[in-house]
C-alpha cells in the first residue's frame, strides 16, 4: 500500500497520454481475459470485481450483501462495459470504458489535490501518479 497525492489534471494527463494508457489497459485486459481468447466473459469481468473488493466493502468493513444482488450488480457492469451486446468484451470495448471511468474520477477529484491510500501498486491511479512523478524528475 502506498499513500499518494493526486488531483484530477493527474489523472486526465494519464488518459490522454495515449501510449502509457494505451499499454496499461493492454496489460489489465490480458491479466484478466484467463483463457486468452481475447475477449473478457461475464465471468472474468465478475472476478477481477471480486477480486478488488469494490463491492463488499464499505470503508474497510465487509457488508454483507445478498447474492442475488450481487449478480445484478456485476450483470449491469458486464452491460456497461459490452456495447455491442456481444456477450464479450474486447479490448476496444475496455479500453473506452476504462476512458470513461478514469475521466468520470478525474471530474470528481477535480483542481484540489487529495492525499490518498492506494493497495494496488499496479492499478491505473497509481500508474498516473508515476507518470506524472515521472515528468517531474525527467
Amino acid at each position: 500500500m502506498g499513500v499518494v497525492i493526486i488531483d484530477g489534471s493527474t489523472v486526465r494527463s494519464f488518459v490522454n497520454d495515449e501510449t502509457h494508457f494505451h499499454k496499461s489497459v493492454e496489460e489489465a485486459f490480458a491479466s484478466l481475459d484467463l483463457n486468452n481468447d481475447g475477449v473478457l466473459s461475464r465471468s472474468e469481468l465478475r472476478r477481477a470485481f471480486e477480486s478488488l473488493r469494490l463491492i463488499d466493502t464499505h470503508f474497510g468493513v465487509d457488508v454483507a450483501t445478498p447474492e442475488e444482488e450481487l449478480t445484478q450488480l456485476h450483470d449491469s457492469i458486464f452491460d456497461k462495459f459490452d456495447c455491442d451486446n456481444s456477450g464479450g468484451v474486447d479490448r476496444k470495448e475496455f479500453m473506452n470504458e476504462m476512458r470513461n471511468i478514469l475521466e468520470a474520477i478525474a471530474d470528481g477529484l477535480g483542481s484540489s489535490p487529495v492525499q490518498m491510500a492506494l493497495e494496488d501498486d499496479k492499478g491505473f491511479l497509481k500508474l498516473a501518479v508515476d507518470l506524472e512523478a515521472s515528468k517531474v524528475f525527467a
